[in-house]
Parts: C-alpha cells; structure tokens; sequence
C-alpha cells in the first residue's frame, strides 16, 4: 500500500491481513519504487496523490523495470477519479483505477481479484 494518510494506511493493512494478504506499505512513490524492486508483490495499491513522487510517476517507473516486477498489477487510488485522471492513469500503466474512500470488503475485493490475476499470469 502507498499512501501519504497514515489512517488510510493503516485502515488498508488491516483489511488486507484480515483477509490474509502480508502487507507493506510506503508514504511516498519513491518509497514505493524502492520496496518493489526488493519484493515481489501480487498486487499494489498506489495512492495517486502522494509527496516525492506522485503515484502515476511512481507507476511509469515501476512499469519499466526488468524483471516480473513491472507487471505487478497496480490498482490507483484517489478522490477525484475523472475522464482525464482516467485517461493518464491508463498511459502510466496502472491496471485499474478506484475512488476514495474504499471501503474493506471493496478493498478485498479488489485486492483478491488482482492477485488471481498476478498467479495466473506467473503459472
């Protein structure tokens, strides 16, 4: 999970342990960059709007690192989805857009059909 709030942090970490994912989370894109060029991760949840780096940035540089790590599915995140935010969103690489606040069971949800996906692809 990137996200700048803590709360939301801490809100999607517990939802997700709950359902039984391992979690990490990061504050910033760059943070995020860093963390999953050291760990494989079956889904990422980047908040869009972040400090240091923004989450499409964060995304564009994730998409192009060697490796499987670059097709992680990553799921954005933020509060003001529109046509244009879609449109970016889609060019950077992120797999899915979704509107803040998402609540638990949306955010298992989600999380549970992206990693499906992420195994697939691996097998």
């Amino acid at each position: 999970i990137a996200d700048d709030n803590a709360v939301n942090a801490l809100l999607a970490r517990s939802a997700l342990t709950a359902a039984g994912f391992r979690v990490d989370t990061a504050g910033t894109g760059a943070e995020a960059l860093e963390r999953i060029g050291e760990n494989d991760y079956c889904v990422v949840f980047m908040d869009i709007r972040m400090p240091v780096m923004d989450g499409l940035e964060a995304t564009r540089r994730i998409r192009r690192l060697a490796g499987p790590a670059s097709e992680t599915p990553i799921v954005a995140v933020t509060a003001d989805v529109n046509p244009e935010l879609e449109d970016l969103a889609r060019e950077a690489g992120v797999s899915q857009l979704a509107a803040k606040p998402i609540d638990p069971p949306r955010l298992r949800e989600l999380a549970l059909r992206w990693a499906r996906r992420s195994r697939l692809a691996a097998e």
